[in-house]
């Protein structure tokens, strides 16, 4: 049975369940079980749900360290740039123990992070910064677009023997959507298919992905029929889906709220243009962010963001369909 529950929730839920499953998982951040009303608190004790010092070196430390002890904790971060401060935990140390011991050693820690906020956030906790982390060997990043999704993931993510960065969009916080009861997992690298299309693919991460099914049902009034593809998980990566669609369609746009330079959808394009050239009938469009800084003013801040409309024009523009700029 599904019922229907906020995205922030179904995230909880899953920790909760996780938690009451199995002994081991721990759960700590700045602002959790400071006071005796926090539910975790009340439900699991102070040994295994704690408040930590203002200081993410320290947490993120602690986690894993733990981990290598043998426990699976969960830190809630809130804001993925607080990741920046403690990078050599998260990059250097977190995800290189178990291949240097030849896998004798786990690391199963999750940093729940999130991103991407805008309405008015201005610079600084506006980023979309997990593509910088796809990269690094032994780390696995998730985005969930669902609240179905949020819950599965985190799930999986908790039992996986790997360090996991669980990356939520702010915007989706109190989205709500269909949910699972009871323990549910999705598992990683499997990318889902949102909706079937012959005439051409877009794949969207994240909170994009909304935005990209909105513009398919806008392109279909047009009678164009498009493809839409989230990813779920950007390490692992499903780029068997995506290349099978695009040998479909033969057209492929991209769309990720990341800096065009620091994005996900550049990885992806890559990857296409090297496995799946000979299928593509039109160049490969992204529709990114602009590598720019979010700035604090509304119209500026949509000048900067992809949108919408800006999904609808780059299909056009694969498809050849764009409007002719009128000559001066």
């Amino acid at each position: 049975m599904a019922r229907e529950m906020p995205y922030i929730a179904a995230i909880g839920e899953a920790i909760h369940l996780e938690m009451a499953r199995d002994e081991s998982v721990l759960y700590f951040g700045q602002n959790i079980a400071t006071t005796d009303d926090d539910p975790f608190l009340a439900a699991f004790g102070h040994d295994r749900v704690r408040v930590t010092p203002i200081s993410e070196t320290a947490e993120i430390g602690m986690a894993v360290g733990a981990a290598l002890a043998g426990y699976r904790p969960v830190v809630e971060l809130y804001m993925a740039e607080f990741m920046l401060v403690a990078m050599d935990q998260v990059v250097n140390e977190a995800p290189r123990f178990r291949y240097m011991s030849g896998g004798k050693v786990k690391v199963p820690l999750v940093l729940k992070a999130g991103y991407g906020f805008t309405a008015g956030w201005a610079g600084q906790h506006t980023g979309s910064i997990y593509s910088m982390f796809m990269g690094v060997p032994g780390l696995k990043v998730v985005l969930p677009a669902t609240a179905a999704d949020a819950k599965g993931l985190m799930a999986t993510a908790i039992r996986d023997d790997n360090p996991v960065c669980f990356f939520h969009h702010y915007l989706l916080t109190l989205e709500h959507g269909e949910v699972p009861e009871g323990e549910y997992l999705v598992p990683f690298g499997e990318a889902a298919v949102r909706r079937t299309g012959k005439d051409v693919t877009i794949v969207a991460i994240g909170w994009m992905v909304d935005r990209a099914l909105a513009a398919a049902e806008r392109l279909a009034a047009d009678g164009v029929d498009a493809e839409v593809i989230d990813p779920r998980t950007l390490a692992p990566l499903d780029t068997a889906t995506i290349l099978e669609s695009v040998a479909k369609t033969g057209r492929l746009v991209l769309v990720d709220q990341a800096t065009r330079h620091g994005s996900a959808s550049a990885v992806i394009a890559a990857e296409v243009a090297d496995q799946g050239f000979d299928s593509l009938r039109a160049p490969i469009k992204q529709v990114t962010a602009l590598d720019a800084t979010i700035p604090y003013s509304e119209p500026m801040e949509r000048f900067v963001l992809p949108d919408e409309d800006k999904i609808v024009a780059a299909v056009h523009q694969v498809l050849g369909s764009a409007p002719v700029a009128a000559q001066a």
